[in-house]
C-alpha cells in the first residue's frame, strides 16, 4: 500500500513531518498505529511561522524535480501529519517517489 493517490493533476501524498530533524530529506515509508502508510520527511526548519511547511514543500519539489509552486499543503498545516498535493505527470511523480522511498527504506 502506497501513501499517495494519483489524480489527473498529479499526486496527493500523506506525510509525517519531523521539524528540527537535523537535515532535510525523505526517510522512506512508515506505518502509523492505525495502519495508514505515510512518507517520512525530515527538515531542519523549526515549526514556527510556517518555516517547516515551506521547508517540506522545498524538499519535495527538489526530490521530485518539480517547481516549488507545484507543491502545496492540502491539510495538516499545523500538524506533523500532512496531506500534500504535487502537480505534474502522475505516473512520473509516482515512479520517482517510489524510488526515493524504496532507497530510504532499505
Amino acid at each position: 500500500m502506497e501513501p499517495w493517490r494519483y489524480s489527473s493533476q498529479g499526486l496527493s501524498i500523506a506525510l509525517r513531518v519531523t521539524p528540527r530533524g537535523g537535515r532535510d530529506g525523505i526517510d522512506g515509508i512508515e506505518m502509523l498505529a492505525d495502519g495508514r502508510p505515510v512518507v517520512k520527511v525530515r527538515v531542519r526548519a523549526v515549526a514556527e511561522g510556517g518555516e517547516a511547511n515551506r521547508a517540506v514543500m522545498a524538499v519535495l519539489a527538489k526530490a521530485l524535480g518539480v517547481r516549488k509552486i507545484d507543491v502545496r499543503i492540502l491539510a495538516g498545516a499545523t500538524s506533523r501529519l500532512k496531506q500534500v498535493a504535487v502537480d505534474g505527470d502522475p505516473v512520473q511523480l509516482g515512479n520517482a517517489l517510489r524510488e526515493l522511498t524504496a532507497a530510504q527504506s532499505k
